[in-house]
């Protein structure tokens, strides 16, 4: 069997056109019409029924799609892996991040580790802490970070630190001599709140603002990044990880206000790993020598 039969009946089943599929592979209408029906005389199957210009799949097509689609991947991880060993990697690891974590010193991190391990491969993705336990147990990534523990998949769950929170406002452009003391009652009573940039702790403690300040008006804004963002264009204040607004209190573009008659929590980090392989240990041993 050729794979590329293979390649062109997948993409032919997710566009359910000919044409397209001929465009998207960078191939003659023709020749997909020849795959397609290669294919079908080597599975003994209908797999498309035709309909003028559009196709769809029969039954027995459906059924050997997603057969199809792991035959390929394998045969792609194969290809990918041939390559790494000949790029001189030994091994891999894929790392799957929250965005959140992503914007601490954690890029730094890697940046050492992969000086020091020339041999191993990483891949990143980014992935939402929600959904970093399913890619840990579907084993799409070998080790995640995530801002959430596990709830109920059968994997190792490690945490990692605590990082405190602040509350910050954009830069109001006076130095420390000719300013105004930044009042808490004042910040929340004069700046809309960005909340639910965090999978951890804005439920509760929204309820603890709204108990304390019942006039704060909040706005979700489900990134970090974009919180941020708009703090810097004066839409708003929030509360973030110090971590993640290390560089914008350094370079004096936010600042910090002493938040004391609301009980702050503080941002948990969790390593999360399905298998204790060495690699994987050896990235948590070099990653707990960094405060990230």
């Amino acid at each position: 069997m050729d794979l590329n039969w293979v390649r062109t009946f997948i993409i032919a089943a997710e566009s359910n056109n000919f044409r397209k599929t001929a465009e998207l592979l960078y191939i003659s209408q023709p020749t997909v019409t020849v795959h397609i029906k290669q294919l079908e005389k080597e599975v003994g199957t209908d797999l498309f029924v035709r309909d003028g210009r559009n196709v769809s799949l029969t039954e027995p097509g459906r059924m050997y799609l997603k057969h199809a689609k792991k035959l390929l991947s394998l045969h792609d991880d194969g290809i990918a892996d041939l390559h790494s060993f000949q790029q001189g990697y030994s091994s891999k690891l894929t790392i799957g991040i929250s965005p959140i974590i992503a914007d601490t010193i954690l890029p730094y991190v890697l940046k050492k580790f992969v000086e020091s391990h020339p041999n191993i491969e990483i891949n990143v993705k980014i992935i939402e802490s929600i959904n970093i336990e399913q890619a840990v147990g579907g084993e799409e990534v070998d080790i995640g970070f995530s801002c959430l523990p596990k709830r109920e998949l059968d994997i190792y769950c490690y945490p990692l630190y605590d990082d405190s929170l602040v509350l910050v406002v954009p830069h109001d452009g006076y130095d420390s001599e000719t300013g105004s003391p930044l009042e808490e009652e004042e910040m929340f009573q004069n700046h809309t709140l960005l909340t639910h940039n965090h999978p951890g702790y804005w439920e509760e403690l929204c309820q603890k603002i709204k108990v304390k300040y019942p006039f704060t008006k909040m706005m979700k804004v489900s990134q970090t990044h974009i919180t941020k963002r708009f703090i810097t264009e004066g839409l708003g204040m929030s509360i973030l990880p110090k971590s993640t607004v290390r560089r914008e209190l350094l370079e004096g573009r936010f600042l910090e206000v002493d938040c004391r008659s609301i009980n702050l929590p503080s941002a948990r980090t969790y390593a999360l790993i399905k298998y204790e392989h060495s690699i994987q240990r050896e990235f948590l041993s070099f990653l707990s020598k960094y405060r990230i």
